[in-house]
C-alpha cells in the first residue's frame, strides 16, 4: 500500500516517487499545463545495496498520466529494465556511485600515506615531525587531485549508463522529457534516483542541425570528432569462417564427430559507430538523444557548466542541450 513520505512524495513496495515542489499545493497534486525547460517533474528513487528492491513504474506511469502525459508504459518499462535494472549494470552503478568513490579515497590516502612514510623511515627521514607534516600533505594533495580526476571524468558521456538509456529518451523526448539516472548516499545505502527532466527539444534541434551543416561547409575534422561516438559490441561471428575442411580418412580426429569440447557460440568484437552518416537534421537528432541522458543527470546534480549567451533556458545559469553538446563535443 502506498504511503505519503515527508517529501512529498509516495513510497511503495521499498521505491519512492518524489514530486517536484510546483506540483504541490498545500499537500495536494496540481498539475502545471506549461513547465519551465529544465524542470524535474518527477524522481523515482531505489536502494541499490538491496538486490530484489526495483523501480516503481506503475507509480511512474500513474505521475506521467496525472501530468497529461500519454506514454505507452510496456516500451519503455521495457527499455528501462533492460537499460538500468540488469545486474550488471546495478552492480557498475554501485562501485561508481559516491559511497564507494568516498571509500576508494580514503583507501588510497591510508594506503599511500603509510607508504610515503615506510620510505622516510628507510632513508632515516621519517622519525621527525617534519616528515610526518610533508607526508601527510603530499597524501592529502595526491588524493585531492584524484577525486578531482574522477569527478570530471563524471562530468562526460558515460557509455555503460547514459548511453543505455538513450532508447529511452528516444520515446520520452517526443513528449518534451528527458531521463538520466544518478545517485545519492542515505547513510550507509546508495540510492539510485532515475529523473524524469521537462525540455522541449525543437529550438534546441533547429540550431543543432544549423551548426552541423556550418561545420560540414568550413571543418574537415567533423565526421572524425562524431566517430568517437562508438560502442564495442560482441556479435556471432559467421558460421563459415571458423570451419575446417573435412579431412581424408587416414587423418580422420581421434574423438568422434558428436564430442564437442566448446559449446559457447564464437564471437567476436564490433565497433558501432553510434552517429552514423546522414543528413544535418538526422545527426542532430541522433546527437540529442544520446547526450540527453548525460544533460539530465548533469543537470540534477548541477555539474552543468555555465551557460553561454543564446540558450534555450530563458535566463538559466545553465546551457541549453544543444550548447552543452556543441561544447563537449563539436567544439574545435
Amino acid at each position: 500500500m502506498a504511503q505519503k513520505n515527508q517529501t512529498g512524495g509516495t513510497e511503495k513496495n521499498g521505491s519512492s516517487l518524489l514530486y517536484s515542489k510546483s506540483d504541490l499545493k498545500e499537500g495536494a497534486l496540481q498539475w502545471v499545463p506549461e513547465h519551465p525547460q529544465g524542470q524535474v517533474l518527477l524522481v523515482l528513487s531505489m536502494d541499490n545495496t538491496c538486490p530484489s528492491s526495483s523501480f516503481d513504474m506503475d507509480l511512474c506511469a500513474d505521475k506521467l498520466q496525472s501530468l497529461g502525459i500519454q506514454v505507452p508504459m510496456d516500451p519503455w518499462r521495457r527499455l528501462i529494465q533492460e537499460a538500468v535494472l540488469s545486474p550488471q549494470v546495478r552492480r557498475y552503478l554501485f562501485y561508481s556511485s559516491r559511497g564507494c568513490q568516498i571509500a576508494m579515497a580514503m583507501v588510497f590516502y591510508i594506503s599511500l600515506w603509510t607508504n610515503l612514510y615506510s620510505t622516510l623511515q628507510l632513508w632515516s627521514l621519517g622519525h621527525s615531525w617534519g616528515a610526518g607534516v610533508l607526508v601527510t600533505l603530499v597524501a592529502l594533495a595526491l588524493t585531492v587531485l584524484v577525486i578531482l580526476v574522477i569527478d570530471g571524468h563524471q562530468r562526460k558521456l558515460n557509455v555503460n549508463t547514459d548511453v543505455r538509456l538513450a532508447a529511452v529518451n528516444e520515446i520520452f523526448l517526443k513528449h518534451n522529457i528527458i531521463l538520466g539516472i544518478t545517485d545519492v548516499l542515505d547513510g550507509p545505502h546508495s540510492i539510485l534516483q532515475l529523473c524524469f527532466v521537462h525540455f522541449s527539444p525543437q529550438r534546441c534541434l533547429q540550431a543543432l542541425a544549423a551548426h552541423i551543416t556550418h561545420l560540414q561547409g568550413t571543418q574537415a575534422g567533423l565526421r572524425d570528432r562524431l566517430n568517437k561516438l562508438c560502442v564495442v559490441m560482441d556479435v556471432a561471428a559467421q558460421p563459415g569462417l571458423g570451419v575446417e575442411e573435412e579431412a581424408p580418412c587416414e587423418e580422420s580426429p581421434l574423438l568422434p564427430r558428436g564430442v564437442t569440447l566448446n559449446k559457447d557460440p564464437v564471437t567476436c568484437s564490433e565497433l558501432l559507430h553510434l552517429i552514423p552518416e546522414g543528413p544535418p537534421q538526422a545527426t542532430a537528432q541522433q546527437l540529442l538523444v544520446i547526450f540527453s541522458a548525460c544533460y539530465a543527470r548533469l543537470l540534477v546534480t548541477g555539474r552543468l557548466p555555465r551557460a553561454s549567451p543564446g540558450g534555450h533556458l530563458g535566463h538559466s545559469s545553465v546551457p541549453c542541450l544543444c550548447q552543452f553538446i556543441q561544447s563537449t563535443l563539436l567544439c574545435c
